[in-house]
């Protein structure tokens, strides 16, 4: 089944023939949407994008208007179990308190105020999840990965130096240096961080597409942090380090 982008134009009609009638209801021309008088304006794009996205969007919908996540019953491979329907209540979907600082008194400077389905139970199965985090002067969150997600960063406050890096081989490394009201996103799965190379105190506003913030791993913490610990002769060996300071990272985990 092909998809027709246009009516004849008139000037291929022959003289006298009209216009062929077409239920533009029922078959929708994408070339006449694009040929609006807005052809020349950046809009187009954004039409275009938007028509294609409710045309030819996909992936799993749930099967009921909402699954509240139930703390009460054990969770599955796929997540928590819904909440019975006559037990949900407004409060299953609100969360008060992301206008305080959060607490960065520990040895990286860095606070972190989550809001996924542990904080808000409604948000099961619905794919977003928020963060406030706070960082002293040179506070800083170390690399990580969000196996699940992709992230986007917006700046309440402060300066922020923000970055990823690609797969191998490239490990192209894309950073900037945001200011309040800016905005960063972080491409799903790559190794990221964040740094306050501000004077004063830096806040953000960060968001993730999966309820869970798409898991993470502190990079730092899971390769000298491992649980038994990874031997230091091959930590040594693969990260060109002394043995010695390679259990003097391993001690501070």
């Amino acid at each position: 089944m092909s998809l027709k982008l246009g009516g004849t134009r008139a000037h291929n009609r022959p003289k006298g023939q009209q216009e062929p009638k077409v239920d533009h209801l029922q078959r929708p021309h994408l070339r006449e949407i694009l040929d609006l008088p807005l052809r020349s304006s950046p809009f187009k794009s954004v039409i275009a994008l938007g028509f294609l996205s409710v045309a030819f969007s996909f992936g799993p919908a749930p099967l009921q208007d909402l699954c509240v996540a139930d703390p009460t019953s054990p969770a599955t491979p796929s997540g928590p179990n819904c909440k019975n329907p006559t037990l949900v209540t407004a409060n299953d979907f609100f969360f008060s308190g992301l206008n305080l600082p959060s607490n960065t008194s520990n040895i990286l400077g860095a606070g972190f105020t989550p809001v996924g389905i542990n904080q808000v139970p409604g948000l099961n199965t619905l794919g977003i999840s928020v963060a406030r985090v706070d960082l002293t002067p040179n506070g800083a969150f170390p690399p990580h990965i969000h196996p699940r997600a992709t992230e986007i960063v917006t700046v309440l406050e402060g300066s922020l130096q923000v970055g990823f890096v690609t797969s191998n081989p490239a490990n192209k490394h894309f950073t900037k240096t945001l200011q309040k009201g800016d905005v960063f996103v972080t491409p799903i799965g790559l190794v990221h961080y964040a740094y306050n190379v501000g004077k004063g105190n830096t806040a953000a506003l960060v968001a993730w597409n999966s309820h869970d913030f798409g898991g993470v791993t502190l990079l730092p913490k899971a390769i000298f942090g491992a649980n038994p610990d990874i031997s230091s002769d091959y930590l040594a060996r693969t990260f060109f380090l002394d043995k010695k300071i390679v259990e003097e990272l391993q001690a501070k985990f």
